[in-house]
């Protein structure tokens, strides 16, 4: 008989939750699968209004860019009360709290929308932005710079902690006003702000995380100098000298000249330049060893801020395969019980194994069945192509790298050769042999238990000498066969061992 969803653990509840981000330069709306640990944004809409253009020299926002505001806004109600969301939030930043018709405007909005809207002071922004860094990035040591279309938000961060934080009125569309369109007054004006700023001493070779559109586009740029083989911003590292060289010549060059390059959209052209110079002048200051893009800001860390303190704690990367596996696997308690089951074994056959590799794999084995829909020749290529550009956090390029390689052996053979060149900069050839080893391992359980729940818990492994020895419980005995012996055959040929299958 079928057992329950609810035995199987099947697909996780769906609570569709909204953010509404009124910014200076854009309007966006995000809606996320609910307000979890680690949410995923299932629509996300963005509609440039601009504002923040000309406050700073006529303190109002313009009546041209309200007008596109509210009705962006009106459009977004609809939406919202189509996706049947639970809870909407709707923040206001920089442009409604500075502009004389602030007030006016936020009034409309809540009308158009259908939802109160909260104006954030600079420091709720800053911590927000700093709260959606750690949500991201939960080991994240150093200073969270957001910078929006009016302001720069920048907060220290040191053992997942917030320190001190600061608003700075140099976004770049209040930028371009201030300095009246000139690039070299706008540096003076960033460098006469940011020489008495104390907040940016005592960051040493810590890292810069960088949240906001403005700075992913010149990420963008650095990933298609250097053909770099994910499309993947968030945790996407730079060495900061290398961040200069490209905010150098980025703050030189001209709209005309920045749209030419296809790693960017037309509609930064023309304020990139200006990011480019915040982002030098900051780096210079700070000595930090490495500038970090976080795709976590403040959206994020309203959510993250939502939660009860003990589903902050949990492992944002954990959490996000297991929604996956809920929601892809033909049983995800099964694909659980794998965690347990290869604890074992990497305990007798795997020296020293770091918590950040027991954590990866443990990660692997919540994936090892969201292929099984694919066609049989593309289920690899298609689960690696998941894996290596799913929304997940808490994980650097290189460790999503052995995730999509682990879980692309399991499906297409251990022995296969077909990795794909795109990871060769990504991860060493010890840990490709160390995807393989686990990839043999999960085809091996595959055979056994097809991944089902309850059957790998009465399959146990021992190491006898050389020789690794795979017991069965005596009303699994049945089970063995070809099969299995060629799958132990892959996995201790790997791990140069030799095999034994027993019955007890």
């Amino acid at each position: 008989m079928t057992k329950p969803d609810h035995v199987l653990g099947r697909a996780p509840f769906y609570a569709p939750v909204g953010v509404v981000d009124i910014g200076s330069n854009s309007i966006r709306l995000v809606v996320y699968d609910g307000e979890r640990r680690s949410p995923t944004p299932v629509y996300n809409e963005k509609v440039l209004c601009g504002l923040g253009r000309g406050i700073a020299t006529t303190g109002r926002m313009n009546e041209d860019s309200v007008a596109r505001a509210i009705q962006a806004l009106r459009r977004f109600r609809q939406l919202l009360a189509q996706f049947g969301t639970r809870k909407t939030y709707a923040i206001a930043t920089a442009a409604a709290r500075e502009a004389k018709n602030g007030g006016e405007f936020v009034r409309n909005a809540k009308r158009a929308l259908g939802v109160s809207v909260k104006v954030l002071t600079g420091r709720d922004e800053a911590r927000l932005a700093a709260f959606g860094v750690l949500a991201g990035i939960p080991d994240a040591q150093g200073i969270v710079g957001d910078l929006g279309g009016g302001s720069l938000e920048l907060t220290v961060i040191r053992d997942g902690e917030l320190g001190d934080g600061v608003t700075l009125p140099f976004g770049p569309l209040r930028l371009m006003d201030m300095a009246e369109g000139n690039l070299k007054t706008a540096r003076k004006i960033v460098t006469d702000s940011l020489d008495e700023l104390a907040l940016l001493h005592g960051l040493d070779d810590r890292t810069f995380y960088a949240v906001g559109g403005t700075w992913r586009n010149l990420a963008r740029i650095h990933m298609a100098q250097n053909e770099y083989p994910l499309n993947v911003l968030h945790n996407y590292d730079i060495p900061a000298k290398s961040a200069r060289a490209l905010a150098l010549v980025v703050s030189g060059l001209g709209p005309a000249s920045l749209r030419d390059i296809h790693a960017i959209s037309d509609n930064r052209a023309e304020t990139l330049p200006y990011g480019a110079i915040v982002m030098d002048e900051l780096l210079e200051r700070t000595h930090v060893s490495d500038l970090v893009i976080s795709a976590y800001g403040v959206r994020e860390g309203l959510l993250f801020s939502k939660l009860k303190a003990k589903n902050r704690q949990k492992d944002p990367l954990l959490s996000a395969a297991w929604d996956l596996a809920r929601a892809r696997s033909r049983s995800p308690n099964g694909v659980r019980d794998l965690c347990h089951w290869t604890d074992q074994l990497f305990a007798l056959v795997v020296k020293d194994e770091r918590a950040e590799e027991k954590r990866l794999r443990h990660a692997a084995c919540l994936l090892a069945d969201i292929g099984w829909r694919a066609h049989q020749d593309y289920k690899g290529e298609q689960s690696l192509n998941v894996i290596a550009n799913a929304s997940f956090s808490a994980i650097d390029h290189a460790g999503r790298a052995f995730l999509a390689l682990t879980i692309y052996f399991r499906y297409a053979g251990v022995r296969s050769k077909k990795v794909s060149p795109q990871f060769d900069d990504l991860i060493d050839a010890e840990q490709i042999e160390r995807a393989r080893v686990l990839a043999a391992a999960l085809r091996l359980a595959y055979v056994l238990s097809g991944f089902g729940p309850d059957i790998l818990p009465k399959i146990s492994f021992g190491l006898s000498e050389q020789t690794l020895v795979l017991t069965l419980g005596r009303k699994l005995g049945d089970l063995q066969g070809e099969p299995v012996v060629k799958r132990m055959n892959d996995l201790t040929r790997l791990l140069g061992l030799t095999q034994s299958i027993e019955v007890a």
